[in-house]
């Protein structure tokens, strides 16, 4: 197997992709933060640094990585947040010098909020039309990306949708509801959750992301998801019942938000495909 370089890799979704690939048997190569990093995957390799710092140096990793999984993104979780734009070339430079270098795979973890305003399933080559300064910043360097990179470096561009599980460590919509369970309130403010979205444990993002890495074939703009819409409101519930919280949604608390569609998913197919042909290929 080869040498992956993960950066964000002590971020929410990191440690299991760096876990994901490890199994694989890849060397696995952890780049995070410095004072980060000290519960990740024994297996991996963790190396501190500010990746977008304007002196960083990949060579800090080591020998050249034939893939790196770029993960690292500050304030996902707030949308409109000034480190999108203020950061966007920071990662433009770090990628296309790490092709420069011989970087020969580049997985790059996209969203939904790339499109913006979408009702139905979105494919791969969807018009996007983002409304959020996060959505706007990533599908920039999505495109900057398939312009600049050479043909010698395959880039994956993997569009995230709704991400759930290991939510103590996330800032969403389950973590909430934990903390309001911990506080010991019985209610809860909330939309109208009648909005479909595509949910996706955090665990099995981080293997279609580690599969990805060596689907060296499969390049572009695709959706990492389940292809199954599920209402908000379902999913929320579910929640609270299996996690036996105890909570009452307060429905209608807080309005939807203006660019949040009434239903949008993304269409799996490609990841299935990238999914079943990797286990027929364990098996």
């Amino acid at each position: 197997m080869s040498r992956v370089v993960v950066t964000g890799a002590a971020g929410y979704l990191g440690p299991h992709v760096v876990t994901a690939l490890a199994d694989r048997g890849h060397e696995v190569v952890a780049a995070v933060r410095p004072g980060r990093g000290s519960e990740l995957d024994p297996r991996a390799t963790v190396v501190e640094a500010d990746i977008l710092a304007p002196d960083f140096d990949p060579a800090v990793w080591g020998p050249t990585p034939h893939a790196v999984v770029h993960l690292a993104w500050k304030d996902g979780f707030r949308h409109n947040s000034a480190a999108h734009m203020s950061q966007l070339s920071a990662h433009f430079d770090l990628l296309t010098r790490l092709a420069d270098r011989g970087v020969r795979r580049i997985v790059a973890l996209g969203t939904m909020h790339e499109v913006g305003y979408w009702e139905g399933a979105i494919q791969g080559d969807t018009p996007t039309a983002p409304l959020s300064q996060y959505g706007i910043a990533k599908d920039a360097l999505r495109r900057s990306l398939a312009l600049a990179l050479p043909a010698e470096t395959s880039l994956a561009w993997a569009r995230a949708y709704y991400i759930y599980g290991d939510d103590r460590r996330s800032q969403s919509i389950f973590r909430k509801l934990l903390d309001a369970a911990d506080e010991g309130r019985s209610e809860f403010p909330f939309t109208t959750g009648k909005s479909l979205y595509d949910f996706i444990r955090v665990e099995e993002l981080g293997r279609q992301l580690a599969a990805l890495t060596d689907a060296a074939d499969v390049s572009g703009t695709m959706n990492c998801c389940t292809g199954e819409p599920v209402s908000l409101a379902d999913q929320v519930e579910k929640f609270i019942a299996d996690n036996d919280l105890g909570l009452h949604l307060k429905y209608g608390a807080f309005p939807d938000r203006p660019y949040d569609s009434p239903g949008v998913w993304g269409d799996a197919t490609v990841i299935r495909e990238v999914m079943a042909r990797d286990s027929a290929a364990s098996a």
